[in-house]
């Protein structure tokens, strides 16, 4: 899921003030805390994104195979995407 980086940021902010706000956090340093989660969020948040990228990667080095199995490139992305979830044991 695509968010713009500002609104990421604002998220990261909302956060860390109800966390703070019920006594559930402390810190002593709010701008390295508030960029720290935003780095977090912002990696969770754009890990769909890097699967595709490698699962691309992927079905271009073994066009040709896919070619001779006939298989579709809509298939194969499917199936590749799959198994790289379920062996990283990602949650998308």
């Amino acid at each position: 899921m695509q968010f713009p980086r500002e609104y990421v940021a604002y998220m990261a902010k909302q956060v860390l003030k109800r966390l703070t706000k019920a006594g559930l956090i402390q810190y002593d340093q709010p701008e390295y805390v508030t960029e720290v989660m935003y780095e977090v969020m912002l990696d969770e948040l754009t890990i769909e994104e890097r699967i595709n990228d490698e699962v691309r990667k992927i079905l271009e080095q073994h066009g040709d195979q896919m070619k001779e199995l006939g298989a579709t490139f809509e298939e194969a992305f499917k199936v590749i995407k799959r198994q790289l979830v379920r062996e990283r044991k990602i949650i998308l």
